[in-house]
């Protein structure tokens, strides 16, 4: 079962990428259901937010 998750990386980063990945999600869905309850100023923060904690996006954590 290890050797699904084996690639280059070490366990103890594909966990923080899974969790900032997970973050990220978290954080855009809640700007996008911001938008939709007319909190536009907040909606673009978590959306911002998101985008910049995610691994695939520019990760202010690395």
């Amino acid at each position: 079962m290890r050797e699904v998750f084996r690639s280059g990386r070490s366990g103890t980063r594909l966990l923080m990428d899974l969790v900032l990945w997970i973050l990220a999600v978290i954080l855009v869905v809640a700007g996008i259901l911001a938008l939709f309850r007319r909190q536009i100023l907040w909606g673009v923060v978590l959306i911002i937010v998101g985008l910049l904690v995610g691994p695939g996006g520019v990760s202010i954590f690395t």
